[in-house]
């Protein structure tokens, strides 16, 4: 069953403090994704089993999830429901990112449900060489694009959330690789690190970091993803570009609700 709200639901850890390093979104993330006439839509979101908003009772499982190719290609989905094949550190659930502030209510991975679908493709792939994805970012609500903005009013680094960065549509996710036994892979930088060392024309780097920097890029790019140069974690959904920018927020079991 779905809920949905408004429409029918059928149709960065850094040890600089320099500029270079204070950054979340890179100026190509901003000027291809940005819309002048940019207007959040009433989002549509899925959760397997709901009638209503109301949570369900505590201790009880809900049913399986619809199929994804049930569902509108635009609907919100929690990654998680869909595939155990994921790994999950979501940083700004926490303070370890470059705001050094918690601006998720709790660790959650929602995307579009064709981000979903070209996610879980990819990791399929990714498997057979060994190797799965480790979130450390998805869909981002526009209200906390605001926060960012206000901490750091830089287009070269914060995407203007007047014009919306494609996280805020669903359809970009800031990713690493690691073993199947959950060890991460050395990518050459930490996650939010804002400089030429984590640019993907970067080469000045151990042959071992750019095998899987090229891993990594080549796998996502075959699944319909595109890289930006500056950060090599961050991937956009091509198809997602123009999305609509959204503003909800997920809800958090109470047991996961960040203090």
């Amino acid at each position: 069953l779905l809920l949905c709200f408004g429409i029918s639901c059928r149709e960065k850890s850094t040890n600089s403090g320099t500029p270079e390093a204070s950054g979340i979104e890179a100026s190509e993330d901003v000027n291809r994704t940005a819309d002048p006439s940019v207007t959040l839509e009433k989002e549509a979101v899925y959760k397997p089993g709901e009638l209503s908003e109301q949570t369900p009772a505590a201790g009880k499982s809900g049913p399986a999830p619809l199929p994804l190719e049930s569902l509108q290609d635009t609907a919100f989905v929690r990654l998680a429901d869909y595939s155990d094949g994921f790994s999950y550190e979501m940083r700004y659930a926490t303070e370890n990112n470059f705001l050094k502030a918690v601006v998720y209510p709790c660790a959650e991975c929602y995307t579009r449900v064709k981000t979903a679908r070209a996610l879980i493709k990819a990791n399929e792939a990714l498997g057979k060489l060994g190797y799965r994805i480790r979130f450390y970012d998805c869909y981002r609500p526009n209200s906390v694009q605001y926060k960012m903005w206000e901490l750091v009013p830089n287009p070269q680094y914060v995407a203007n959330p007047e014009k919306g960065s494609v996280h805020n549509r669903g359809g970009a996710v800031d990713i690493t690789l690691e073993t199947l036994d959950g060890e991460p892979l050395e990518m050459g930088t930490d996650f939010d690190f804002f400089g030429p060392r984590a640019h993907h024309d970067h080469t000045d780097l151990p042959d071992q970091v750019l095998k899987h920097r090229k891993i990594l890029k080549e796998t996502m790019e075959s699944f319909g993803f595109q890289s930006i140069r500056t950060e090599w974690w961050h991937y956009n959904l091509i198809a997602g570009f123009r999305d609509p920018v959204a503003n909800f927020v997920w809800p958090c079991p109470l047991d996961k609700k960040t203090p």
